[in-house]
């Protein structure tokens, strides 16, 4: 199994911190089902948390016409709304929950110049609460190009995901598919259209980062 780079801190310290335990375990008691249980139990938690850093291998077909998923889980949103940070106009939100078991590699949906790129210190509200994308640690990109003119999107920390990774910076020429951050151990992820884009998705639907077709825009 392929592992992301971002988990590499993390799971050495949950080995390390494994370890210790079933070493305080094993000086503390003679209990035979005890140090079993506890180092099953350690198999387990850190399978779960090698499982959360794991980076698949995917072959991304280019599509300029199309707004590619940027992120592993389920659609729960396509709204109108009035984007006011960097748009400021009414636009299509569509966004994506990331559970703890999907894949967390945040892809760029389009490709093009970026354009924007901030990173917002916030609150860890769960990610389906209405005001998660505007008060919760976030951070919003913006990437422009001649069909869909400029796109945002937003990663979105929660309750659980408390640690936001971006790799975007302003003037980077984004290629479609390839990574553009990672969230740890899930959350959600908001993408902003144009209101003439054809959505090829419904709420409810499971989506896969780089492979799923969002929407398509003939400029």
């Amino acid at each position: 199994m392929k592992l992301h780079r971002e988990g590499k801190g993390t799971l050495a310290v949950v080995f390390l911190a494994l370890v210790i335990l079933n070493g305080l375990v094993q000086w503390a008691t003679e209990l035979a089902w005890l140090e079993f249980s506890v180092l099953a139990l350690s198999v387990v938690l850190y399978a779960i948390v090698l499982q959360f850093f794991r980076n698949p291998t995917r072959t991304i077909t280019i599509n300029p016409k199309g707004m590619l998923c940027p992120a592993d889980g389920k659609v729960v949103t396509i709204q109108e709304v009035f984007e006011d940070e960097i748009l400021k106009d009414k636009c299509i939100q569509m966004s994506i929950f990331m559970s703890p078991f999907n894949v967390h590699v945040n892809r760029y949906p389009l490709g093009g110049k970026v354009t924007d790129a901030i990173h917002h210190s916030g609150k860890f509200l769960v990610a389906w609460h209405p005001k998660s994308s505007t008060l919760n640690e976030r951070t919003t990109v913006a990437v422009e190009n001649e069909n869909w003119g400029k796109v945002v999107f937003r990663q979105i920390a929660g309750a659980v995901a408390r640690r936001i990774v971006m790799y975007a910076k302003p003037g980077d020429m984004a290629a479609q598919g390839s990574e553009f951050g990672f969230i740890k151990f899930g959350s959600r992820v908001d993408l902003f259209l144009p209101l003439d884009s054809d959505i090829k998705v419904k709420e409810g639907d499971v989506v896969k980062g780089g492979i799923t077709v969002l929407a398509t825009r003939n400029a």
